[in-house]
């Protein structure tokens, strides 16, 4: 396994991160277990979940599942970057959503009580809402970090301008701010080029890819396979209006001889803003097949192929749409 900082912190994360976002729904908490016991056999030790997940209101069912592996492996705990999410629907009241304080305060102590530990050492936003100001969401959680509740803050699913006000108003508390964003970034969809990338890049925050292999469009769909997310009947109906890029695609593969989900993402962990893409796997066949792209190494000839395959925005702005 392979190891980076995340983002300009002095933390030392995985590569890879173990997404739980399936188990639960879609994987047995026996199977969800066996995944994090090999996750950690193979050294990855940076797990990233939600307190939606399991997509039950109130419930946190993925949150509740790490909490009982966490409780049943000794020294588990102290062996892994946790990281969860706030922000989602959490209960009947108007207040159970969204960054206000009180809603950061009750989320994040129901969040430990479901993962069965003292604090969380990533707590992110999973979702931007901009009609709370910046000073009540860093207070809440500089209230968070001085309890020992939560180490560090992140992102997911912001916009430039909403990173770099944020840090910019962090920078004025003198509290560290923002130091990770997770964004979708895959070969298929690459509009963070445009700004976050850039962003991130000069505020020193680490960029946490979901979703780098385009929810299995970019895994070999044109093979036949009637098992995995690839055959299901959404990701088919996707297929049609990307079927000429996904031939080319899949043919570029066979030539270099390797899995085009290995392809996509060693693609992803090529760029250097990328601290470590989300791996969500439903399956222990899926999570060990993963390993294999950190050795893949992707020439400047195989990037402009790749590129002629699955044009990005034209690189960063303004540039990429004005001198």
């Amino acid at each position: 396994m392979q190891y980076t900082h995340l983002g300009r912190t002095g933390l030392m994360v995985s590569r890879l991160c173990l997404g739980t976002m399936n188990f639960g729904p879609h994987t047995t908490e026996t199977d969800s277990f066996a995944i994090m016991d090999k996750a950690i056999e193979l050294g990855i030790n940076f797990f990233d979940t939600a307190n939606v997940y399991g997509w039950k209101k109130g419930e946190g069912i993925t949150e509740q599942i790490i909490g009982r592996w966490l409780a049943q492996r000794a020294g588990r705990r102290e062996s892994i970057v946790l990281a969860t999410k706030v922000y989602g629907d959490m209960g009947p009241a108007k207040f159970d959503r969204g960054l206000s304080a009180l809603h950061i305060r009750r989320a994040v102590d129901e969040s430990l009580r479901r993962l069965q530990t003292d604090h969380i050492d990533l707590y992110q936003m999973h979702h931007v809402e901009r009609s709370t100001p910046w000073d009540e969401i860093f207070q809440a959680m500089e209230t968070l970090v001085a309890q020992g509740k939560i180490l560090y803050v992140g992102s997911s699913n912001f916009a430039a301008w909403d990173i770099a006000t944020a840090n910019q108003v962090a920078s004025q508390r003198h509290f560290l701010g923002l130091v990770s964003e997770q964004s979708k970034y895959s070969l298929i969809c690459r509009h963070i080029e445009l700004e976050v990338l850039p962003c991130c890049q000069h505020y020193g925050v680490g960029v946490i890819p979901w979703s780098p292999l385009a929810g299995g469009l970019l895994c070999g769909v044109l093979d036949g396979s009637k098992q995995g997310r690839r055959s299901l009947e959404n990701v088919q109906k996707q297929v049609a209006p990307l079927k000429p890029q996904l031939e080319k695609w899949e043919k570029f593969c066979q030539t270099i001889g390797e899995k085009p989900a290995d392809v996509a993402l060693a693609w992803v962990l090529s760029n250097p803003t990328v601290t470590s893409p989300i791996i969500g796997p439903r399956t222990m066949e899926q999570l060990t097949g993963s390993l294999h792209a950190m050795e893949i190494q992707l020439d400047d000839n195989a990037m402009e192929s790749i590129d002629a395959i699955w044009p990005g925005p034209g690189g960063e702005a303004p540039k990429a749409y004005a001198w």
